[in-house]
């Protein structure tokens, strides 16, 4: 299918470097504890040098948002708040954007150059991004198939958006300016499974560095994605690697459905064009009316709007798959234009208390025929005008097919409209920042000391632990190599038991429901540590770390009290096991014994103690039993 249609998709992988410092400044990179400080700002569009306005600037401009910044001074400083120069580029996060480079046989640049991407949404209180290409070229080989890279970039991350209302939003400054590498690739994907298995591959590259952030938040993956026909739309945001190829699917279907709805509306028009929009105040129809949606608008003060879209009646509601639909476009632009809350259309109407009666007013109102649509916003004035601005807009660029967009992807792995495409004039020099020559000597450096893959680190652990495949490979799927190894280091406890414990149970706590991400990598070291110190047995581990999941903060000494799972002494199991073989002597030589009296002793010590010491005690007494028979 994907073939016919022409599908191309396009990557690009980024992930926050684990450095000790930011990007640009000395501040730390880790999240941190403390007093917030607010400030207000508010940013506007500016000419680049050659006096053009890029298109995604004055789509954020438009909106007049307030923006509230949260400010840590543990780790904010005024580079962060664009009241102090940046500092020189960070040579922790070059190296390991070189590093990544390198192992993708990327070129080196001869200098690095530091430009400024116009990004308004507040985002960035500079009103801009610093970024900077490191490498081009380079390739990827997925599954026999060469996937060329066409730029390896570093960049500094954005703020972390704390909420949004009308007008309003505020982010947390505490993630500006940590280090971003960004890995593109050519758009030579051809399916969605394709495009999960190539973010896989460059998810490898990068944390084979071991430099790389871990953890919700750390990673995403835009997508750009044409077929045929179509245009380039790019999908920002697809955190989860598992979603790639839902969003690559869908997507195709909703460029599939907009090319159907063009030529219907093609059909219809004929030659004509569509004609230009009037939008007329349509708020008499709807004064008495008993919608409360309609009703609670009006009485604050709104206003009714509406918009003959001639010809596109039953087009707006057509939904070839469920959430793809020319009327969701059309009110996703409003939205992003005029943050209304959403627009009601006649291909809908009748519903949300609006009666046929007031449809008929309606249509009459705006003199839409049979074969017209009418689109109708309940807002301030302004704003329900500018919204129909908007819809109009998405409108006329239906008739002609698929527009060029940024979409952001959703958890149910359809999109929703953020802004036009940004044109050539939302990149220029970063002025404050001198170039950065990369010498022959140091990219050598750099090549003869390069990290292991992760199919190199597969193999060895496997070859050194003894390890079966399907243990390593989750290890590498679940980013728990490195705290793997570091634990069987330092406690000597069998590898199995620790690869287990970190894939397996933590898999199957989080499948019950146990939000075992609330563990960090320290607190499952002391977990592990506690066990080979006899604290408690293999078989409480789960148990544990169930508990500690829930109670944050909480030791692991105080998981083994609240779940009574303290150590029994040798003496007194001895003295246990030893009387309740003696109940049961007259039965020593049933064969079935052991597995009876264990099950019995299980429920008592699980947790407490060993099963295989248990056991050995049991054996043993009962072999004692029959000898003195």
């Amino acid at each position: 299918m994907y073939d016919k249609v022409g599908l191309k998709v396009g990557l690009e992988v980024h992930r926050q470097l684990d450095t000790r410092r930011k990007l640009f400044c000395d501040c730390p990179t880790e999240p941190a504890e403390g007093p917030v400080i607010k400030i207000t700002r508010y940013l506007r569009e500016a000419q680049s040098e050659l006096g053009e306005v890029d298109p995604a600037a004055v789509f954020e401009s438009k909106k007049r948002k307030k923006i509230i910044y949260h400010i840590n001074p543990s780790n904010v400083c005024l580079v962060e708040m664009d009241e102090e120069p940046p500092h020189d580029l960070n040579p922790e996060a070059v190296e390991t954007a070189l590093q990544i480079a390198a192992l993708l046989k990327a070129t080196p640049v001869d200098e690095i150059h530091v430009m400024r991407k116009i990004v308004i949404d507040g985002s960035n209180t500079s009103g801009f991004q610093r970024t900077c290409i490191v490498a081009l070229g380079g390739e990827l080989v997925v599954d026999g198939k060469k996937i060329p890279i066409q730029t390896v970039t570093l960049e500094e991350d954005a703020a972390k958006i704390v909420s949004t209302s009308r007008g309003v939003v505020e982010y947390d400054l505490s993630r500006l300016g940590i280090p971003l590498i960004e890995i593109a690739t050519a758009p030579v994907i051809s399916s969605p499974q394709e495009a999960a298995r190539v973010a896989q591959a460059i998810g490898k590259v990068l944390r084979a560095t071991r430099r790389v952030k871990r953890g919700i938040g750390t990673v995403r993956q835009d997508l750009n994605v044409s077929i045929s026909g179509g245009a380039v739309t790019e999908i920002k945001g697809v955190q989860e690697l598992e979603l790639i190829p839902l969003v690559v699917e869908l997507e195709v279907k909703r460029q599939l459905h907009l090319l159907e709805v063009a030529e219907e509306l093609r059909k219809r028009l004929g030659s004509q064009p569509l004609p230009p929009p009037e939008y007329i105040d349509v708020t008499h129809v709807f004064q008495n009316t008993k919608s409360s949606m309609v009703r609670k608008k009006l009485e604050t003060g709104g206003r009714a709007y509406a918009l003959k879209l001639v010809k596109f009646a039953g087009l707006l509601s057509k939904e070839p798959v469920k959430g793809i639909r020319l009327g969701s476009e059309l009110a996703g632009h409003a939205k992003a234009w005029a943050e209304v809350e959403g627009i009601l259309h006649t291909d809908e109407l009748p519903a949300y208390g609006i009666t046929a009666e007031e449809v008929k007013m309606l249509r009459e109102a705006v003199g839409a025929g049979e074969q017209d649509a009418v689109v109708m916003v309940v807002d301030e004035e302004a704003r329900a005008l500018e919204a129909l601005r908007a819809v109009y807009e998405r409108a006329a660029q239906a008739v002609e097919g698929v527009p060029g967009e940024t979409r952001a992807a959703k958890p149910d792995g359809l999109t929703v409209y953020m802004r036009p495409r940004p044109g050539s004039a939302r990149m220029y020099p970063e002025t404050d920042i001198p170039p950065l020559p990369i010498t022959r000597e140091y990219v050598e450096k750099i090549l003869s000391s390069l990290p292991e893959t992760l199919d190199q680190t597969a193999e060895r652990l496997a070859k050194t632990y003894s390890l079966s495949t399907q243990l390593v490979q989750a290890l590498i799927d679940e980013e728990k190599e490195e705290l793997f190894e570091q634990i069987v280091r330092a406690t000597g406890l069998p590898a199995t038991v620790v690869a287990a414990t970190l894939t397996e149970t933590m898999r199957n706590l989080r499948r019950e429901g146990y939000p075992v991400q609330n563990l960090s990598d320290h607190m499952l070291a002391e977990i592990l540590h506690s066990l080979a110190s006899g604290l408690f047995s293999k078989e409480a581990v789960p148990d544990i770390i169930g508990w500690m999941s829930k109670n944050p903060g909480a030791s692991v000494e105080d998981a083994v009290k609240s779940l009574g799972l303290s150590h029994v002494s040798s003496k007194e199991l001895e003295k246990e096991v030893e009387e309740l073989v003696q109940r049961h002597a007259a039965e020593a030589g049933d064969p079935r014994l052991v597995n009876r009296l264990m099950g019995d002793l299980m429920r008592k010590y699980r947790g407490k103690v060993d099963g295989k010491l248990l056991h050995s005690i049991l054996v043993e007494k009962i072999e004692a039993v029959k000898q003195r028979a």
